[in-house]
């Protein structure tokens, strides 16, 4: 078509959608992005401004490298809450620096659909977490909390909230760095997370996603004011209760606690935004389940814990399956003054009312890996219908494959093609 006769044909199609009622909005008026530096108030208040506009306006929130306050530049953001993001939507970071501050209880980034007073939590779709660059999420200098519910502050895990009167005396859901819930079609790439308060990434009921290029750095404790101070349950990344069909894909670094964690743990608890969990999100499966964790794959890990931990962790308890797991590729980087307790742990007998019943824990695929821990690759609780194949150890004797509970616990479990290398 000659161009003056689409020139003709775009004319005629602007007057007919302007005589309907219908507002014609021109592509280059929508931004392709928003940044907190068009705002006014404190770090997390600009930032959460630009989340709210952009999300208004249909476009990605942008946070820069430079900080501008006032005229003045800054290479940090430095936040005292959540970055809440709500559904359809992407938050970019680009090669920037943000930091909780001593006064932040709370995470650094969460959908938007859940936390304290949200009595449901309403499904939603379409949450990015993308970083540019090199991002950094870091924990704070002198954290008000750290560690997971279990943990008092003061005596087993660090808190400047210890002893407090109105402040929780144990850690809960706010400790995490990246927590969402019931999100589908989500994406979270190449970020850098340092000394998280509890678990750097954790996500309750999600799924159709992908976790991709993550480096962390935690060590289990931190120098404040000169003196090593314990901080627990520094996993990387946590899949909880109900997450399926999900990528985590090129994990590297070292964590306090277990880099790479599927833990689907039966709970009691009924109300949602409950401080006293580490779970934002409340018990829901009635035996219909909700809860399993399922079609999952791993592949390219290269870190260890730190801890003495686990590298890569599975399990479940009584009531809650797990199945179809793929991990493929696993190198273990911990130095040789440090060894973790396994690289690959399947199942436990400490958790719940032992270990969960043979075929609640099934279609394990486990391949290519090597470790000097001090076992590859650790069964404690039941295992059906898997196999484990690739599997080198070295630095120290001993079995390549360890099964601690005793034989009844696992059915037709292929292990093959295992190597120890003095």
């Amino acid at each position: 078509m000659p161009s003056r006769c689409r020139r003709t044909v775009l004319a005629a199609l602007l007057i007919l959608l302007t005589v309907s009622g219908v507002d014609f909005v021109r592509a280059d008026s929508i931004p392709a992005f928003v940044t907190p530096n068009e705002f006014n108030g404190s770090d997390i208040e600009r930032i959460n401004q630009a989340v709210q506009k952009a999300h208004e306006l249909g476009c990605n929130v942008r946070i820069p490298h430079i900080n501008l306050v006032n005229g003045e530049r800054r290479d940090i953001w430095l936040i005292d809450s959540a970055i809440l993001l709500p559904g359809n939507s992407v938050l970019e970071l680009d090669n920037c620096h943000i930091k909780l501050s001593d006064r932040c209880r709370d995470n650094f980034i969460r959908s938007a659909n859940c936390g304290i007073g949200f009595e449901t939590i309403e499904p939603i779709e379409n949450i990015t977490i993308r970083g540019v660059g090199h991002v950094v999420l870091e924990g704070a200098d002198h954290p008000r909390a750290t560690g997971d519910a279990a943990k008092k502050l003061g005596s087993r895990t660090y808190g400047t909230d210890a002893g407090k009167e109105d402040e929780s005396q144990t850690g809960d859901w706010r400790n995490i760095g990246i927590l969402m819930a019931y999100v589908e079609h989500f994406r979270i790439e190449n970020l850098t997370m340092i000394d998280s308060h509890a678990w750097a990434i954790s996500l309750e009921r999600c799924a159709h996603g992908v976790l991709r290029d993550l480096h962390f750095e935690s060590d289990g404790f931190k120098e404040i004011d000169g003196k090593r101070e314990t901080i627990l349950n520094q996993d990387g990344v946590d899949l909880r209760m109900g997450c399926h069909d999900i990528l985590i894909d090129n994990i590297t670094g070292a964590t306090g606690d277990d880099l790479i964690a599927l833990t689907a743990i039966a709970r009691t608890e009924d109300t949602n935004g409950n401080l006293d969990s580490t779970m934002v999100s409340s018990a829901v499966d009635r035996g219909n389940g909700l809860d399993e964790i399922r079609n999952v794959m791993i592949r390219n890990v290269r870190g260890y814990c730190r801890g003495g931990h686990h590298i890569v962790r599975f399990l479940n308890t009584s009531g809650v399956k797990m199945h179809d797991i793929m991990l493929d590729g696993l190198i273990d980087t911990s130095p040789e003054t440090m060894r973790c307790k396994a690289a690959v742990k399947i199942g436990d007998k400490n958790y719940g009312t032992g270990v969960a019943p043979l075929g609640t824990t099934y279609r394990i695929f486990v391949s290519n890996v090597t470790s000097r821990a001090q076992h590859t690759i650790l069964i404690g609780g039941s295992l059906a219908d898997s196999v484990l194949t690739n599997i080198i150890r070295h630095g120290s004797p001993g079995e390549v494959v360890t099964i601690l509970p005793g034989k009844d616990f696992i059915q037709n479990v292929t292990i093959t093609n295992t190597h120890v290398m003095e």
